[in-house]
C-alpha cells in the first residue's frame, strides 16, 4: 500500500512558501488509496463469504446427517412398533378362534342334547305332538291372512 501523502510538499526556507503536489495528483494519490481499500476491502469480503459458504455447507451437512439419523431411528422405531402389534394381534386372533371353538363345540353339544331329547319326546308322545303341529300350523294360517 502506498501513502497518498508521499508527495505532499515540504517547506522550502529559501522560498517562503511551501511547494507541494497539484491538486490533480492529490486527487490520483487518493484514489489510488482509495482502490487500493476498496480491493482490500473486497478480499476481505470474499473471504469472509466463502468462510460463511463453508459454514453454511457444513451446517446443511449435520442437520442432512442428523436428519438421516433420526429418520433411521424413527423407521426403527416404526418398524418394531408394528411387529410388537403384529405379535399381539395375532396372540388375540389365536384366543378368539379358541374360544370362539369352544362355544361352537359347547353348542353342537346341547344342540344334539336338545335333538335327542325332542325325538324321545316325540316317540313317547305322537299324538300331542301331531296335534301340536296342527295347532300351530292352524294359528301361522290365520296370522297369515290378516
Amino acid at each position: 500500500m502506498s501513502d497518498p501523502f508521499a508527495n505532499a510538499g515540504s517547506l522550502d526556507p529559501e522560498a517562503g512558501f511551501t511547494t507541494g503536489p497539484s491538486v490533480g495528483q492529490a486527487a490520483n494519490d487518493l484514489r489510488a488509496a482509495a482502490g487500493e481499500k476498496a480491493k482490500e476491502f473486497a478480499h476481505q469480503a470474499g473471504d469472509q463469504a466463502k468462510a460463511i459458504k463453508e459454514r453454511a455447507v457444513e451446517t446443511v451437512q449435520h442437520f442432512r446427517d442428523v436428519a438421516s439419523e433420526k429418520a433411521l431411528a424413527f423407521k426403527s422405531a416404526a418398524a418394531d412398533k408394528a411387529e410388537n402389534l403384529k405379535t399381539v394381534a395375532s396372540e388375540k386372533a389365536r384366543e378368539f378362534r379358541s374360544v370362539a371353538d369352544d362355544q361352537w363345540r359347547e353348542t353342537r353339544v346341547k344342540a344334539k342334547e336338545l335333538h335327542i331329547t325332542t325325538e324321545d319326546y316325540i316317540r313317547q308322545h305322537p299324538t300331542r305332538c301331531v296335534l301340536g303341529a296342527l295347532g300351530v300350523g292352524f294359528l301361522i294360517g290365520l296370522i297369515a291372512r290378516r
